[in-house]
């Protein structure tokens, strides 16, 4: 795409634009830059690795009630039912 002559003439603009005092703190933060960004990375494939291995039904960033392994439990109804199991009527 670019070859050695195009580049070297980029980097003296760059470096005429810029000047000296300022092109090594700009290496230091484009290096910062794409540290951060590899460690995001293999978070993100961390993550999906560990959401897959969870099932297909999981639901990334999900909070859940019941942790793996542990049975769950019935919470009840959640609506007020009388003895026979109906939600309660409203007085006429």
């Amino acid at each position: 795409m670019f070859g050695i002559g195009e580049l070297a003439i980029i980097l003296i603009v760059v470096i005429l634009l810029l000047g000296a005092k300022r092109l090594p703190d700009l290496a230091r933060s484009a290096g910062k830059s794409a540290r951060i960004l590899k460690s995001e990375a293999r978070a993100m494939k961390a993550d999906s690795a560990s959401a897959s291995a969870s099932g297909p039904d999981a639901v990334p960033g999900a909070q859940y009630s019941v942790r793996p392994g542990e049975p769950m439990r019935d919470a009840g109804p959640t609506t007020p039912r009388d003895a026979e199991g109906r939600p309660p009527t409203s007085p006429q």
